[in-house]
C-alpha cells in the first residue's frame, strides 16, 4: 500500500470511529483497562499552559487515560497540572507544587533550560519523572528522570548520517541556526556523522536571534543573506537548520523570499504541527527532515493511536503529542510491575524493567541513560490532495 493509500485509510478510520481501540493500545496486559484492582494513584503534568506544544503533550498523554478508562497499572488515576512558563523559577515552582499533592511520578517539560533547572529537585525527591519533550544532551548519570522523546544530538546525527553520502562533493551547505544549547546540541551531532573538516560544511555557522514569540517578517533577511553569500564563486546548495513554530514558519517565508530554491535540511521540529498550514506549497514542497515519528507510519499501533487522536482532536498527531502518550504508556506498564501499593522508588526501579515499548513510533526501548533506543525517520513534505503533509520516504537510521 502506498504512503498515500495508507494515509488515506487512517482518515477514514478516524471517521468511521475507533471501537475497539482501548483494548488493542498500550501495555499488552490482559487485565483490561475497565478492572481497577489498585487504589487511587495521582501523576503530575508539567507543561507551559500556552503554545502548541504543551498543548500536544498534554493531549497525548490524556488520549492515553481515555482509552484505559483513566488508569494506569490497574490504579485509578487523578491527573495534576502545574504550568512550567518559561523560565527556571516557574519550572521549579511547578514541580514543588506537584510534589506537595503527593505524586507518584511525574511527566511533561517542554524547555530545556527547565529541565536543567528542576533536575536536582526531582532527583532529590526521589519520584521519577517521565520527560516527554525536553530532552539535552548534557542531561547525564540521572537516576530518576526518564525521556521518551529524543536526544536533541540525534537529529542531528541522523541528517548527518545521510546527507554526507547524498551532498555532491563539489557542494556548499550552509548552516543557519538560533543561538541556544538546543543548536549546539543538534550542530554537534551533525558534524559527528557528516565530518567535522569536510569541505561542504567548512564554513562559518550562521547564528540567529533565538525567537520564542512573534517573529517580525524581515526578523532573518540579513543572517539568512549573509549565509547564502557566495564563497569562492559558490553559492550553497542546500540550507541546513533548525527552527520550530512561529520562527519556522517567518524562516522558511523569508528564505524563500530571498530567492533560494535549493533544498532544504532540518530537524522533523521545522515542518512538525501547525508549521505547514502557514506555508504555500511553493514555500514548502520538498523540505526534508529527520524525526522519530510521523502520523503515517503504517504499523497497528499508530494506526490506533493517530485515527483515535483525530477523531477526538480533528488533527493529525504530532510528535510531542506521541511521546507524551508514550510517557503515559510506560507508566502503566511501570506501575503494574510495581504492584498494588507503589511507592515513587518502586515505580521508578520498574521502569528499568519494562523492555520493549510497542509503539505508535515503531518497536523502541530504554537505554542505559534513559532515552529511548528508537528509529528515525526521513520526511519530506508532499502534497497530499490539497493538503501539505509530513510523508515518510526512508528510515535514516536507529540511534540511542
Amino acid at each position: 500500500m502506498s504512503q498515500m493509500n495508507r494515509r488515506r485509510a487512517l482518515q477514514l478510520l478516524a471517521a468511521l470511529g475507533t471501537t475497539g481501540i482501548a483494548a488493542g493500545c498500550g501495555s499488552d496486559d490482559s487485565e483490561g483497562a475497565a478492572t481497577s484492582s489498585g487504589s487511587p494513584i495521582k501523576i503530575g503534568l508539567i507543561a507551559p499552559r500556552t503554545g502548541e506544544i504543551g498543548e500536544e503533550i498534554t493531549n497525548g498523554f490524556q488520549l492515553f487515560l481515555d482509552l484505559k478508562d483513566r488508569q494506569l497499572g490497574g490504579h485509578p488515576v487523578t491527573l495534576l497540572t502545574a504550568d512550567e512558563g518559561e523560565t527556571v523559577k516557574s519550572g521549579k515552582a511547578a514541580v514543588d507544587e506537584l510534589l506537595k499533592q503527593g505524586v507518584l511520578a511525574l511527566t511533561g517539560v517542554v524547555s530545556s533550560t527547565v529541565m536543567f533547572g528542576i533536575r536536582d529537585a526531582v532527583e532529590q525527591a526521589r519520584v521519577p519523572l517521565i520527560g516527554s519533550n525536553a530532552s539535552p544532551t548534557s542531561l547525564q548519570s540521572v537516576v530518576y528522570i526518564w525521556r521518551t522523546s529524543y536526544v536533541l544530538d540525534e537529529a542531528g546525527r541522523a541528517l548527518g548520517l545521510y546527507l554526507k553520502d547524498r551532498l555532491a562533493a563539489s557542494a556548499k551547505l550552509a548552516i543557519i541556526m538560533p543561538e541556544g544549547p538546543s543548536s549546539q546540541d543538534v550542530l554537534r551531532g551533525f558534524r559527528r556523522e557528516f565530518g567535522e573538516s569536510d569541505p561542504r560544511i567548512s564554513g562559518a555557522v550562521t547564528w540567529t536571534k533565538d525567537h520564542t514569540g512573534a517573529v517580525g517578517k524581515t526578523a532573518f533577511v540579513a543572517d539568512i543573506r549573509k549565509a547564502l553569500a557566495p564563497v569562492a564563486g559558490r553559492r550553497p546548495a542546500a540550507v541546513f537548520c533548525f527552527y520550530s513554530g512561529a520562527p519556522a514558519v517567518a524562516f522558511i517565508k523569508q528564505l524563500r523570499a530571498e530567492g533560494f530554491t535549493g533544498k532544504v535540511y532540518a530537524p522533523g521540529f521545522l515542518t512538525e504541527g501547525g508549521v505547514l498550514n502557514e506555508l504555500k506549497d511553493r514555500e514548502s514542497l520538498g523540505i526534508q527532515t529527520a524525526l522519530n515519528y510521523s502520523s503515517d507510519l503504517n504499523n497497528a499501533a499508530n494506526r490506533e493511536f493517530a485515527s483515535a487522536y483525530r477523531k477526538k482532536h480533528n488533527v493529525s498527531p504530532t510528535t510531542y503529542a506521541m511521546a507524551s502518550y508514550d510517557a503515559a504508556q510506560v507508566l502503566d506498564q511501570a506501575i503494574r510491575i510495581a504492584g498494588a501499593a507503589p511507592n515513587p522508588q518502586q515505580v521508578n526501579l520498574a521502569l528499568g524493567k519494562i523492555g520493549q515499548i510497542d509503539s505508535p513510533r515503531g518497536v523502541w526501548q530504554f537505554n542505559q541513560p534513559r532515552t529511548p533506543q528508537q528509529k528515525w525517520y526521513l520526511r519530506e513534505v508532499k502534497l497530499d490532495g490539497q493538503v501539505l503533509s509530513n510523508v515518510v520516504i526512508n528510515e535514516l537510521a536507529t540511534l540511542g
